[in-house]
C-alpha cells in the first residue's frame, strides 16, 4: 500500500518518536505558541492522531514576551520502565529541561531544569541501566561546534559524568538535532547538519563505545535534498524507530515550497514530519536516494484514514488540541463558558503587531488549498476596536479581515501588514453585528470575503502568500489561521463571540 507524505502535515517541526509495543508516541517543536510540544498517537507510523500536549501550564512552559521563533526548540521523547520522558530546550529562558509522565495523553510533571548548556538535548536510557544526555555546543559562548554529551541522572537531573565532545559531524555547518541509539554492538549517533534550511541533510555515526570514537558513516549523508528538483526540500532532523515487524522507519521534518512555476522558492506551510523506510547493510543504515510524496509503505499495516474534522461550534467545555495561543494568554481573555456553544474574546491593548499575548486562538494552515470561514457576533463601540480571522506568521508579516470601528464608522476591512509596511487594502460600511469572515487559500494567493447569515458573499481582497513565507518572513514557524480581537492600545474593549469555525480543504 502507498502513503502520502507529509504525514503530519503543517508547521511540525522536528519530530521525535517512540515506540511502547504496538504504539507509537511523536511529538514536535512549538515555538512560542501554548500549550506547547504536540503530541501524537499511531498504530501504523502513517496516520497520527493527536493526542493532547507535553506542556500545558505555564509553570511548565513561561513565554510572556518571548520573541518570534523563541520558545520551546527541538524536544525529544523516549520511553522507559514505564515512564515517558520528553526533554526540549526553551529558548526564552535559556535553559533545558525535561518532564516526565505514565500517561503521554495525561498531564506531565513540573519541569526538572538542567544545568547543561545548548540546545536539541537527546536522551539513551542503555541496557547497563546508565542515560545518556546529549546536546549541542553551548551556542551563547565560543564552546567548539559538535555533539557533546554526558551522564545523568532523569530522576533529579543531576549531571553525573564530563561533559564531553563526541562528534563534530562531517563538516556541515550547524550540527544539531543529535539522537544516539544502542543497536546491536553498535552506539548510532544520527545529527543534522546544513541549518535547517535548503541544505540540510542528516548524517551518521558509530562507536562501540557510548564516548567514542565515533566512525563516520561511509555514505554520508543518508539524507538530504539540497540541490535537487524534489518538491520536499529541507530534509534534515530525523529520529529512528523500528516498527513491530522489525522494520525499520525514520521520521524528519521538511517543507514544501509552494508549487507555483517560475516564482521562486517560498514555503509558508511550515517545516513538516515526513516518513521513510530505512534499510540496513553491512552494519549501517540507509534512507534512500529521495523521499517522494508517495510513498510505498512497505510492511505497514496501514489503517484507514482517519475522518478530517472540518468544523468547531466550540459546543465543547475544552478547545480542540489544533487550537492554539501565541505565548502565555492573558488571564481572562479567552472562554467557552461565559456564553455557551460560543468562542468568547476580549480584546486588550494588545495587538497582532505585538510580540506579547494579543486575544488570539489560532490552528496551522495544513494544506495549500483550504478555506476557513467563521461566524463572528461582535458589536464594537471605541475607535481601534476591532475582531476578526488573521492569516498569521509573525507580529511583522500577518493579513487580517475584520470588523471594527475605524473613523467612527463600523465596518469590514482587510489590511495587510509586511515588515514595516501596512495598509487597509479594502473597506465596507458595515450595520450588522453578525458576520461571517471567510479567506480562500491556494497555493499562490489567499482571498479575502464576508456576508451577512443569510446574504451573498462578497471579495474585499488578496493577499500574496508568498509575503508570508519564511523566506520573506523568516523565522522557524508556519502560518496559522487566527481568530483574535483587540483594542489597538486601548483596553476599552467589547467582547467577540465566535459561533463556530470552518476548516476545508
Amino acid at each position: 500500500m502507498k502513503y502520502n507524505n507529509p504525514v503530519i502535515c503543517g508547521f511540525h517541526p522536528d519530530p521525535s518518536i517512540c515506540r511502547v509495543g504496538e504504539d507509537f508516541y511523536l511529538v514536535t517543536s512549538s515555538f512560542e505558541y501554548f500549550p506547547g510540544v504536540p503530541i501524537f498517537h499511531s498504530k501504523d507510523l502513517v496516520n497520527w492522531k493527536q493526542i493532547g500536549h507535553c506542556l500545558t501550564r505555564e509553570s511548565q512552559l513561561p513565554l510572556h514576551q518571548s520573541k518570534s521563533s523563541m520558545g520551546i526548540f527541538a524536544p525529544t521523547i523516549r520511553y522507559n520502565n514505564g515512564r515517558f520522558y520528553m526533554i526540549t530546550t526553551n529558548l526564552s529562558v535559556g535553559k533545558n529541561f525535561l518532564v516526565w509522565t505514565e500517561k503521554p495523553e495525561g498531564s506531565w510533571s513540573d519541569p526538572i531544569w538542567l544545568d547543561w548548556p545548548g540546545i536539541d538535548p537527546s536522551l539513551l536510557f542503555d541496557e547497563d541501566g546508565k542515560v545518556y544526555l546529549i546536546g549541542t555546543q553551548n551556542i551563547f559562548s565560543s564552546e567548539p561546534m559538535g555533539i557533546y554529551q554526558a551522564e545523568i541522572d532523569v530522576e533529579t537531573g543531576d549531571i553525573l559524568t564530563e561533559r564531553r565532545l563526541i562528534w563534530q559531524g562531517t563538516g556541515g555547518a550547524h550540527p544539531e538535532g543529535p539522537h544516539l541509539y544502542r543497536i546491536n554492538n553498535f552506539y548510532y549517533l544520527m545529527i543534522a547538519e546544513g541549518g535547517t534550511e535548503y541544505g540540510h541533510m542528516v548524517t551518521m555515526a558509530r562507536s562501540e563505545q557510548p564516548f567514542g570514537p565515533f566512525e563516520s558513516h561511509p555514505h554520508n549523508p543518508i539524507l538530504t535534498h539540497r540541490s535537487s528538483a524534489s518538491p520536499i526540500q529541507a530534509t534534515g532532523h530525523a529520529d529512528l524507530v523500528q516498527y513491530t515487524d522489525g522494520s525499520w522507519w525514520t521520521v524528519f521534518l521538511g517543507i514544501r515550497p509552494a508549487p507555483i512555476p517560475f516564482s521562486g522558492k517560498h514555503h509558508h506551510l511550515g517545516r513538516e514530519t515526513f516518513l521513510a523506510p530505512v534499510d540496513w547493510n553491512a552494519g549501517w543504515p540507509s534512507i534512500g536516494a529521495q523521499v517522494d510524496l508517495v510513498m510505498d509503505g512497505r510492511t505497514l499495516q496501514l489503517e484507514e484514514r482517519g475522518h478530517w474534522s472540518s468544523k468547531d461550534d466550540f459546543n465543547r467545555n475544552t478547545l480542540d488540541y489544533s487550537w492554539i495561543f501565541l505565548r502565555n494568554p492573558a488571564e481572562g481573555s479567552w472562554s467557552l463558558s461565559d456564553r455557551p456553544g460560543y468562542l468568547t474574546l476580549y480584546g486588550s491593548s494588545i495587538s497582532l503587531n505585538d510580540a506579547d499575548s494579543p486575544a488570539f486562538v489560532g490552528r496551522r494552515q495544513q494544506h495549500f488549498d483550504c478555506k476557513v470561514s467563521t461566524l463572528l457576533e461582535f458589536a464594537p463601540t471605541f475607535e481601534g476596536e476591532e475582531s476578526g480571522l488573521t492569516v498569521f506568521m509573525n507580529e511583522r508579516f500577518h493579513y487580517e479581515i475584520a470588523l471594527g470601528i475605524r473613523d467612527g464608522v463600523k465596518k469590514v476591512f482587510v489590511r495587510r501588514r509586511i515588515g514595516s509596511l501596512w495598509k487597509v487594502e479594502s473597506e465596507h460600511v458595515y450595520g450588522q453585528e453578525r458576520i461571517i469572515l471567510s479567506i480562500q487559500a491556494d497555493a499562490k494567493n489567499y482571498t479575502f470575503s464576508y456576508q451577512e447569515p443569510c446574504g451573498e458573499s462578497t471579495i474585499l481582497s488578496s493577499g500574496e502568500c508568498s509575503l508570508l513565507s519564511t523566506e520573506v518572513a523568516g523565522g522557524f514557524t508556519g502560518v496559522f489561521f487566527g481568530l483574535y480581537a483587540t483594542g489597538n492600545g486601548s483596553d476599552r474593549s467589547n467582547p467577540a463571540y465566535f459561533d463556530w469555525f470552518e476548516y476545508t480543504n
